[in-house]
């Protein structure tokens, strides 16, 4: 089975800020797949199914977003999963808005969510799906930025990013990583490399 996890904060206030992007993106996996993401489990909600032919549990951590390794690592220890099991999908400030990443594995890179999944799940080898909130100019507060609504003329180009990102989660159930990157990673805007 496939863990994939979305990262956010729980209630109303947060629901459309770009930090619950990955809620967001495991809210459309749940609907795309008809599977009811409502059961109370390590301090998250969840929901059993499948995508692609392959056994999954969608989850949302109800801890908030630093305190999100708690839940994680809750799951991986009371269903057995391995850490490899694990699809774990966040914003990135660090990657440029409407922007997305797969990544096999590696540092949290300043992401409060992600560093909480790595110190309580005691390794960086799981995937990663990041995508990219940077609004392209000098944050005054990145904070307040990430926890307020997101522009409404924003909006449409960030459910465009959310289906990308479900994309990206059904690519990996069904094709593998490697092959998930080769079609999702795109080069960002005015760099000609590739990110590793």
């Amino acid at each position: 089975m496939v863990l994939v996890v979305g990262l956010g904060n729980p209630g109303e206030e947060y629901e459309k800020t770009p930090h619950n992007l990955g809620f967001r993106v495991v809210d459309l996996l749940a609907e795309r797949h008809a599977i009811r993401v409502s059961r109370k489990d390590s301090k998250a909600l969840t929901g059993v199914g499948e995508i692609a032919g392959k056994p999954v549990m969608l989850a949302k951590p109800q801890t908030y977003m630093n305190l999100s390794g708690v839940s994680v690592a809750g799951l991986i220890a009371k269903h057995s999963f391995a850490p490899e099991d694990l699809i774990l999908v966040y914003d990135e400030l660090d990657l440029p808005w409407g922007e997305m990443r797969i990544k096999p594995r590696g540092s949290a890179a300043g992401h409060h969510g992600s560093e909480s999944v790595i110190d309580q799940v005691g390794t960086k080898e799981f995937v990663r799906v990041r995508l990219g909130i940077n609004p392209g100019y000098k944050l005054r507060d990145g904070v307040e930025y990430l926890l307020a609504p997101i522009k409404r003329t924003q909006w449409k180009e960030s459910e465009e990013l959310v289906g990308r990102g479900a994309d990206a989660v059904t690519s990996i159930i069904a094709e593998g990583v490697e092959q998930s990157m080769t079609i999702f990673n795109r080069r960002a805007r005015g760099s000609n490399t590739e990110e590793e």
